[in-house]
């Protein structure tokens, strides 16, 4: 059985490939794309602080960033959380096809900058918290 120094570090390792694969996926045009693993990568790290601060070792089975963070001193602020609220709209994006299209559309190489440079920054913040 892991302890609970494990199931962080299993996040925190897991999310490292997120965060080569979204610089990669931006590296190739395939910017909603590119933030739909920046949405994972910082999904994987919200999951770890979760369960730092948490009796148990699972995370909820969600996917939404400010739920997950729901009652835990993230560190963030009113802008940070709403950065959050808006990067949720890309975890759809791997999951529905449809909404896909729609999005690639609207996410542009500058606004993809961006979000992961912000994406960046709050991971380091969340990291603090680890």
């Amino acid at each position: 059985m892991m302890t609970k120094e494990q199931h962080i570090a299993h996040w925190l390792k897991s999310c490292e490939d997120d965060e080569i694969t979204m610089d990669a996926l931006f590296d190739s045009g395939r910017y909603a794309h590119s933030l739909f693993f920046g949405h994972l990568y910082l999904e994987k790290i919200c999951k770890a602080l979760w369960i730092k601060n948490n009796h148990g070792n699972t995370p909820p089975f969600i996917h939404n960033l400010l739920k997950l963070l729901d009652k835990l001193d993230s560190g963030l602020s009113e802008a940070d959380l709403a950065f959050l609220d808006d990067l949720n709209k890309y975890q759809l994006s791997g999951r529905y096809p449809e909404y896909t299209f729609s999005l690639q559309k609207q996410t542009t190489k500058e606004y993809t900058i961006y979000c992961i440079n912000y994406i960046k920054q709050i991971s380091l913040c969340l990291r603090q918290k680890i």
